[in-house]
């Protein structure tokens, strides 16, 4: 009986024992499952793991921005130097002077072939439909692509990206310039300095009057709705004691502007591809692009047939005098002489250009015309440049006419029948009292004007 107790003590001692560890174990396997500790190390690396993959994007993704921007900028001034170069040059220079821009920007030891001669397009820019089409003889407008691709072998490389198996980003640029003309270089007084205008003047709808420094009007101008007069700061425009009141309309007209007045650089090559015959600048009505060198020192009916280019030279400061009464027609004359108007002489489908440096370079007696009274008809128009300056009396007319002068340009106009004037002076333009403005928008097809540019797409 008593080794059977102790054998039940000994089976209800282990059973207990048992238990206990049972308990134990459970109690443990509770609390691991319970337990929390450690969790945020396993969130940190998923949070990790994520901040990677989104800094990877931005890191490289703005990589990508900036890479694109850097070709887009150069893109925009490769077209804009295309435009420029193909102004006066052929289609092949311009193309290579591009291309010298382009690689001046991202060397190609860099940035490897970004742009070719077939990327560089001339043709034609439409506003209405925004469309480029292309024309290799175009002068108005040119498309530039550049490359950074796989395909160029000069891709954007990427940084964390390569983790993900994105090596590189291929990236294409396109820039569209066009060419427009301003409208005040086209009909009106345009200066680099002062324009000082006098009494009992009337400005027509469209005409335009502007200065890079100032402008001066005396009493009693009329401007009509549609005209403007720009200047950097309207506020320094110079008034008599009466200002606006004797200036109807002035105040209206009045615009803030400021610009290169891009033509006054040109007067230059514009004389010289005259004097070569070349058709870039020879106007339409000239037939013999073979200069003919004329040797007398005046000019009258007859002496100058139509058709020709003309050049006369002068030793000193002798004059080349036109006679008055004189009707020339469809000639061009390229002279380094002063040249003197007679009265009453009339240029019709004319060009006059003068290399004189003198502030007299160009002048004349009363009456001359300079264009065809047309009433704005097309054709007709005539144009004198000079390096100097030009002095002109009373009653000269333009209709259709053009001045430009490096100089001081200082003329009075007829009181009626002015009709299609430009009159561009790198230093002073003055006219006096009593003249009539207006605007044609036709009949000075010929007219010379340059080039201004602009980014379209």
């Amino acid at each position: 009986m008593t080794a059977r107790r102790n054998s039940s003590a000994g089976i209800a001692r282990g059973r207990a024992s048992l238990a206990r560890l049972t308990t134990r174990r459970w109690g443990s396997l509770r609390a691991f499952w319970a337990d929390e500790s450690g969790v945020l190390t396993v969130l940190g690396l998923f949070i990790f793991l994520i901040t990677l993959m989104i800094s990877g994007y931005a890191v490289d993704y703005w990589n990508a921005v900036r890479a694109r921007t850097h070709l887009q900028v150069n893109s925009d001034a490769t077209a804009h130097a295309a435009l420029v170069s193909r102004e006066f040059g052929t289609a092949d220079t311009a193309i290579a002077d591009a291309m010298n821009v382009a690689y001046a920007n991202m060397p190609k030891a860099q940035y490897g072939d970004i742009v070719d001669a077939s990327d560089i397009t001339f043709g034609d820019w439409n506003a209405t439909t925004r469309t480029f089409t292309a024309d290799p003889n175009s002068r108005t407008a040119v498309e530039v692509r550049m490359h950074r691709t796989s395909a160029r072998g000069n891709p954007v490389g990427t940084f964390l990206y390569k983790l993900v198996g994105i090596n590189s980003w291929n990236i294409s640029t396109k820039s569209i310039f066009d060419t427009y003309y301003r409208s005040c270089t086209s009909e009106g007084f345009v200066a680099e300095n002062t324009i000082d205008l006098q009494s009992n003047n009337v400005y027509k709808k469209g005409f335009c009057i502007h200065s890079n420094n100032a402008i001066s009007i005396n009493s009693n101008n009329s401007f009509e709705t549609g005209v403007q007069v720009t200047m950097p700061d309207p506020a320094t425009i110079q008034l008599p004691s009466s200002g606006f009141s004797s200036n109807p309309g002035l105040q209206d007209a009045l615009r803030s502007d400021s610009w290169d007045i891009r033509i006054l650089s040109q007067i230059d090559t514009i004389m010289a591809g005259l004097s070569a015959g070349n058709s870039d600048v020879v106007p339409s009505y000239i037939t013999n692009l073979a200069p003919i060198a004329y040797n007398q020192g005046k000019i009258g009916n007859g002496d100058l047939v139509s058709g020709n280019i003309y050049t006369a030279s002068c030793n000193g400061n002798s004059p080349l005098n036109i006679s008055s009464g004189t009707v020339l027609s469809k000639v061009v004359l390229v002279t380094n002489c002063n040249i003197n108007f007679g009265s009453s002489v009339q240029l019709h489908d004319v060009v006059i250009a003068s290399t004189n440096t003198s502030n007299k370079a160009v002048t004349g007696a009363s009456g001359l015309e300079v264009g065809l009274n047309d009433n704005c008809a097309p054709g007709g128009g005539a144009q004198i440049i000079t390096d100097g300056g030009m002095d002109f009396p009373s009653a000269m007319s333009l209709f259709g006419g053009q001045l430009i002068a490096k100089q001081d340009v200082t003329f009075s106009a007829s009181g009626n029948g002015v009709q299609g004037a430009s009159v561009i002076s790198g230093a002073t333009l003055s006219g006096t009292s009593n003249m009539t403005m207006a605007y044609c928008g036709s009949g000075m097809e010929e007219n010379f004007q340059a080039e201004y540019f602009r980014m379209v797409q």
